[in-house]
C-alpha cells in the first residue's frame, strides 16, 4: 500500500516529570488513596415475644381475636408481642372452641377469619315469593286463582 507505511506510527516519549511535579502530585493525593472499608451491617433488633401467657394476655387474646377479620400467627404475634408456635397454639385453640372460622391451610400458614353470626336469611327468602324470575304464561296461569 503505497499511502500507509505499515506500523510507522510510534508513541511519543512521555513528558519527563521534574521531582518538583513528582511530590506536588503525591501531595494532591490522586491515585489510589485511602482504601474503601465496609460499612457495619445493620442489626435487627431482638424481639422479645412472649413464650407463655399471663392470665391478663390470654384474656385479652381470646376477647380481640375473634373480632379481627384476618386471623394468621404473624398478626397475632405482631399485635400480642406472642412467639410463633403460641400463635398457632391460641388460634387451634380458638378454632376448637368454634370462636373462628378456617379460610386456609397451606403447609405452615393457616389463615382464619370471625365467625359469621348464624343469619336467618336463607328460611326467610324460602317462604317469601321469589321476585324477578322469568317466567312464561304456564307459571303466571299455575299462581292465578281458577275461577
Amino acid at each position: 500500500r503505497p499511502g500507509r507505511p505499515w506500523r510507522s506510527h510510534t508513541m511519543p516519549p512521555a513528558p519527563k516529570k521534574t521531582k518538583e511535579a513528582i511530590a506536588k502530585a503525591a501531595q494532591a493525593g490522586g491515585g489510589k488513596g485511602k482504601k474503601k472499608k465496609w460499612s457495619k451491617a445493620k442489626s435487627k433488633e431482638k424481639l422479645a415475644n412472649m413464650v407463655l401467657f399471663s392470665k391478663e394476655l390470654y384474656d385479652k387474646v381470646v376477647a380481640d381475636v375473634p373480632k379481627q377479620r384476618l386471623i394468621t400467627p404473624s398478626n397475632l404475634s405482631e399485635k400480642f408481642k406472642l412467639s410463633g408456635s403460641l400463635a398457632r397454639k391460641i388460634i387451634l385453640h380458638l378454632f376448637e372452641k368454634g370462636l373462628i372460622r378456617k379460610v386456609s391451610h397451606h403447609n405452615s400458614q393457616m389463615i382464619f377469619t370471625r365467625a359469621a353470626a348464624p343469619v336467618e336469611e336463607p328460611e326467610a327468602e324460602a317462604a317469601a315469593p321469589a321476585k324477578g324470575k322469568k317466567g312464561g304464561k304456564k307459571e303466571k296461569a299455575a299462581a292465578a286463582p281458577e275461577e
